[in-house]
């Protein structure tokens, strides 16, 4: 532990420093390996040779993120050694490419495992467009293609580029693919040299008496030029002093935030340097997201990190905006000699000072863990993640049968202890992080002085790693916000202000004065052929639609729409009440069109134009959410999935292969178990077991139920013996951050896992895949996975007097061209953790989706079986909940627990056909689905 807190890095050995002018030629003194001239590469890796003009040269093409490829070079000397690319982009979507590096045949260490190159993303159009009320629309983001060189780097481990020991004489360097395709035209094997300091970098920059003239320079932070990812997004800020002010509209005037907090990622400004001399360097910024600590960014200019102390620079925890010049621990500005000409400012999000602590944390949850694995062991207690079932009235003896339990438990605390100094110290002050430590230290220091009582206290034992574990996962986030920055002369003073109480005040009444004059929706377009359609959607996308609206649907239909927010369900319902419903509305709950069907109020879009045709754009399964009676009522808009996750390199490290079958399972678990690991399911997820097993909720008329049936009961026992005989977790929070830390290297889950972990979960990039969900073997051989699709919805109002116009309106839509087109350009906007996944089942299939999970996710997607609605359909979740406690948590058997679910069902049911005017002869014509969707006749 003390080593790891005190180690330097990794791969940053101590070296004499370099001048500037030798790092900048050291690329010529380098080894260069072609890539084209590749030694071997394994069948899975899709590679092949040709010519590039740009590149003067022939050049590998890597089609694919599998397989390895392979180089043979030779070294004279033994040393330290960093490794360039000349590379080029040539991936579809907005994922980072990524490779591992394998030196000899193994990877170095763990950061080799996984390292970015960078790709180069820009505003397609800067300033923005501005809608009729004056607020700014944020543009596409485009890539500069192009050929680019970049030093192997991980800035979690080390500001510099990674360093690999070689020894004299013959080596092999192996690219193992992890995301995303590229091209390669060299690489360089380069001599490692360490960062001058800030002394010796006056003392080579520039003759003594140059300088410039007084000047001084602003540039606004969302003015950039170049940025590492689409994710990092400017932010509108309605705040005195900062610039540009929108003036009650929105304009978006400051860079980056939570949006530009993972290490590496980069911002990249140019600036116009009028002439040649020293330069100092302001920045206004914001850094109040992580509770009391600092966050760190390295500085490069034109490419190059100037010298050591521009490494790893802090910018301390600030509540509001500060003004803050780059400078020494004794408050001396630094400064910059920069010649005259466009310069390159390039700050990099940095996590290395703070990763050592968060890989000590690690170190100490994971003893923690093995701490509460063995006691359970001991006691016979599984209930880890909810209903314990040790027998609390036993005296355990643990003394006894774990004599170590004391050194164990004062090692484990002596190492959280050590953790809190060190971020105290790299801090200057307490922390969110240290605060949570600490009292988990108090709980620690009670268990400590009677650990008989351990074994009765393992509740607290596993909140204290849930609250270690939730800290982790935000420690060694960088997250900074820049307003501006101002490259200044060092006599000339920051033009970069701060506002003080008298401003703040004098904005917000401003601010609330506009808010009473100024009109905050655009004047409705009048006509025979303008509709009105409401969104429950957030800005970003209502005005991204508006856009496309402008540019595509209007032209071709002449048919105007005006588009509103709509922040709250409830709006649509009052409105209809009111009378004063839109024409169409999407963004909706799945259940509303049906909904609003059973009172009247939803148009059947069965009896519009076209509507065959437009149906077959949609699963068969999903759409059963949306017919009733014999009517369609709605038409899906997203979509979400199911999926069975799991951990690639914990799954290899145990010998298990992801489970094909229920009884697949059940057979690897114990596995897990003897581990200290478990698997997570969904408690409340219910449906597909008893799809699976062939038994659907409702008869084929809708007008009763199914769950008071013998058939019901079989797989109503399969879904709680999970929990019950399986002592899988009741309840767990955060699935994410267990499935990223190990501890649940297993689970099913949703979309929105997908996300997470594509998007923020970069360390375990490529150590994790997906698989369709475990499903139940037929007489016939097959494995059926029947599973729930959820969706968002759109529908037409009953109301409506221009319902053929909203068909068009939907028709378009919901079409292939145009979901691809806004897929594309609002993953574009916001980045990859807004990934828009389209019900619409040809534009899913062309999205960007990596082939192997795309292959799972449409596997999965055959088996789309919604549970239809019907009058009175919400109790089925309400009652197989309480049914799920009364099992669980209060003992009852499962027959007696379903047949009570059943009864408050049909009563349920009978009340509601009476208020809908139904009767026992009435038929709903439930939609029956009994064979899987076959992709292709879509």
């Amino acid at each position: 532990m003390e080593e790891l807190l005190a180690s330097p890095g990794i791969g940053v050995p101590e070296a004499a420093p370099v001048a500037i002018s030798e790092r900048r030629d050291a690329r010529a003194a380098a080894i260069e390996i072609a890539a084209a001239s590749y030694a071997a590469a394994t069948d899975d890796a899709e590679v092949s040779v040709r010519e590039d003009a740009a590149a003067g040269k022939p050049v590998l093409v890597w089609g694919n993120s599998s397989g390895s490829v392979e180089w043979r070079f030779a070294i004279e000397q033994a040393g330290f050694y960093e490794i360039w690319l000349d590379y080029l982009p040539t991936a579809e979507g907005y994922n980072t490419i990524i490779r591992g590096v394998a030196i000899d045949g193994d990877y170095p260490y763990a950061e080799s495992e996984r390292l970015e190159l960078s790709r180069y993303w820009m505003d397609s159009r800067y300033p923005y467009n501005k809608d009729t009320l004056g607020n700014e629309v944020r543009a596409a983001q485009v890539e500069e293609a192009g050929w680019r060189t970049q030093a192997l780097a991980n800035y979690e481990a080390s500001p510099s580029p990674l360093r690999f020991y070689l020894t004299a004489g013959e080596h092999r360097l192996r690219l193992d693919g992890v995301q995303q395709p590229v091209t390669l035209g060299a690489i360089a094997i380069v001599p490692a040299a360490e960062l001058p300091a800030y002394a010796d970098y006056v003392r080579e920059a520039a003759p003594a008496e140059a300088a410039a003239q007084p000047t001084a320079i602003v540039v606004e932070g969302e003015a950039f030029r170049y940025k590492s990812q689409v994710g990092i997004q400017k932010q509108a800020l309605q705040e005195a002093e900062v610039t540009p002010d929108g003036a009650g509209r929105i304009a978006y005037n400051a860079m980056g935030g939570d949006r530009w907090q993972n290490a590496g990622q980069w911002l990249e400004w140019e600036v116009e340097v009028p002439e040649d001399g020293w330069y100092e360097l302001d920045m206004k910024y914001k850094q109040s997201y992580i509770g009391g600590a600092n966050v760190y960014r390295t500085l490069y200019i034109d490419g190059y990190i100037p010298f050591r102390e521009a490494a790893s620079y802090k910018f301390p925890y600030s509540r509001g905006f500060a003004v803050h010049t780059l400078q020494d621990g004794n408050g001396q500005p630094y400064r910059f000699y920069l010649e005259a000409g466009i310069r390159q400012l390039r700050l990099v999000a940095d996590a290395s000072p703070v990763r050592r602590a968060v890989l000590a944390l690690h170190e100490m949850l994971a003893e923690l863990r093995k701490l509460d694995n063995d006691i359970r062991v001991l006691t016979g207690d599984y209930g880890k993640y909810g209903g314990g079932n040790a027998d609390t009235n036993r005296t355990w003896e643990l003394e006894r049968y774990m004599p170590d339990i004391h050194s164990r438990m004062q090692h484990a605390m002596d190492g959280l202890r050590l953790i809190t100094d060190y971020l105290e110290g790299l801090n200057q002050s307490e922390t969110d992080l240290t605060t949570s430590i600490k009292l988990s230290l108090v709980t620690l220091e009670d268990m400590l002085a009677n650990v008989e009582k351990l074994p009765n206290r393992l509740s607290e034992l596993a909140a204290i790693q849930s609250s270690i574990g939730t800290w982790i996962s935000t420690a060694d986030t960088q997250p900074l916000l820049i307003d501006s920055l101002a490259l200044r002369t060092p006599d000339t003073a920051t033009p970069l202000r701060t506002a003080g109480a008298l401003q703040r005040w004098g904005h917000a009444a401003l601010s609330l004065a506009r808010s009473f004059v100024q009109p905050y929706t655009a004047e409705p377009l009048e006509g025979e052929k303008a509709i009105t359609v409401w969104v429950q959607r957030g800005r970003d996308y209502v005005d991204l639609l508006q856009e496309l609206i402008t540019q595509d649907f209007t032209p071709r239909t002449g048919i105007h729409v005006n588009i509103s927010l709509m922040p709250n369900p409830n709006v649509l319902i009052l409105g209809n009440a009111a009378g004063n419903q839109p024409d169409a509305a999407l963004g909706i709950a799945m259940e509303s069109p049906v909904d609003f069907a059973m009172r009247g109020a939803a148009a059947d879009l069965s009896k519009l134009k076209g509507y065959s045709e437009i149906q077959t754009r949609f699963h068969p399964g999903m759409m059963r959410t949306y017919q009733y009676g014999g009517g369609t009522y709605g038409l899906p808009e997203l979509q979400n999935f199911l999926v069975f996750f799991y951990r690639t390199d914990l799954f290899r490290q145990y010998g298990l292969e992801p489970p094909d079958t229920w009884e697949d399972v059940y057979k690897l678990l114990p596995t897990l178990q003897e581990n200290g690991k478990t698997l997570y399911y969904p408690a409340k997820e219910f449906a597909p077991f008893f799809y699976q097993a062939g038994v659907d909720f409702y008869a084929a008329d809708g007008m009763s139920t199914r769950l008071g049936e013998e058939a019901a009961v079989a797989p109503f026992e399969q879904w709680l013996q999970l929990f019950r005989r399986y002592y899988l977790p009741l309840e767990v929070p955060a699935f994410f951050n267990h499935f990223r830390f190990g501890d649940i290297p297993a689970g099913i889950a949703d979309f929105s896992t997908y996300i997470q972990l594509v998007a923020a979960a970069p360390d375990i990039a490529g150590h994790w895949a997906i698989a369709p969900l475990p499903g139940t073997r037929q007489r016939n051989g097959e494995v059926a996975r029947w599973a729930q699709q959820p969706s968002t919805a759109a529908m037409i109002m009953a109301n409506s007097s221009k319902q053929d116009e909203a068909w068009q309106f939907l028709d378009w839509w919901t079409s292939t061209e145009t979901q691809l087109r806004y897929a594309d350009q609002i993953e574009s906007f916001l980045g990859v953790e807004y990934r828009w996944n389209s019900a619409n089942l040809e534009a899913f299939g062309q999205s960007w989706w990596p082939q192997e999970h795309l292959t799972a996710i449409k596997e999965q997607l055959r088996w789309t079986k919604n549970i239809p609605l019907v009058p009175g359909y919400y109790y089925l979740g309400r009652e197989m909940d309480f049914a799920w406690n009364r099992v669980l948590l209060d003992g009852m058997p499962e027959k007696e627990a379903l047949e009570k679910a059943a009864l408050s069902m049909r009563r349920e049911m009978q009340r509601k056909q009476e208020e809908f005017g139904l009767g026992a002869d009435d038929d709903l014509r439930l939609p029956q689905i009994d064979q899987p969707f076959e992709w292709g006749s879509e």
